[in-house]
């Protein structure tokens, strides 16, 4: 196995629970009776969490929960109260993955340095914090709200940099977002594209981070 390296999480999608579709199928039926159409209410609402989204400024903490609901409703006409629940439902849908946890601490077993690089807005930052044990298993993390800079924006990994101390050798980063992963190869960091801890864990023994 290699020398001791450093290994930065993400966590919506790869350490928990993220599946906004079948949560806005869930809550609001009547807005998405069907994929389709919880595919064109999450548009609706987040607008693909791009940088300049309204979900961007909750990401970046100029927003709180209220303010934001009441500007997607104006800006979507769909019912704040709607706006508001989804808002309000995020949280607990937010379970961890086992599998991935169980990764997490084989990797800290294995001697690695573990951080956390994550777009999350500060009242979710603040319950997951109480609520979930992995945490213990970072050496420190990065949340968007706190730093007010998001993925993929180039000054959030270079905040990474300077604060966790990266060489730009034998830094890895785990993310479920593509344009996440590319933005930090302009770092020199080597990415893994996370679709299940099966194909995760599978990636890192191929790269020698845990025992084959």
């Amino acid at each position: 196995m290699s020398a001791r390296n450093t290994i930065i999480f993400d966590l919506g999608g790869v350490l928990l629970h993220w599946q906004p579709l079948v949560l806005l199928q869930q809550l609001l039926p009547h807005h998405a009776p069907d994929a389709a159409g919880a595919q064109a209410l999450a548009r609706q609402i987040f607008q693909g969490f791009d940088p300049g989204s309204d979900w961007a400024l909750f990401d970046l903490g100029r927003i709180e929960p209220e303010p934001l609901a009441q500007r997607i409703a104006a800006r979507t006409g769909l019912p704040v109260g709607d706006v508001r629940a989804v808002i309000d439902a995020i949280p607990p849908h937010l379970a961890t993955l086992e599998g991935t946890e169980a990764l997490l601490h084989e990797l800290r077993a294995a001697g690695h340095r573990l951080y956390f690089l994550s777009n999350m807005p500060a009242p979710y930052a603040d319950r997951l914090l109480r609520e979930k044990p992995f945490f213990s298993a970072f050496d420190d993390g990065i949340f968007s709200a706190r730093v007010q800079r998001i993925k993929p924006d180039t000054a959030i990994y270079a905040l990474a940099v300077e604060r966790f101390g990266l060489d730009t050798d034998g830094v890895w980063f785990v993310d479920d977002v593509q344009r996440n992963l590319d933005a930090a190869r302009s770092h020199g960091w080597q990415g893994l594209r996370f679709e299940s801890a099966e194909q995760l864990g599978a990636d890192l023994r191929s790269a020698g981070l845990l025992p084959a």
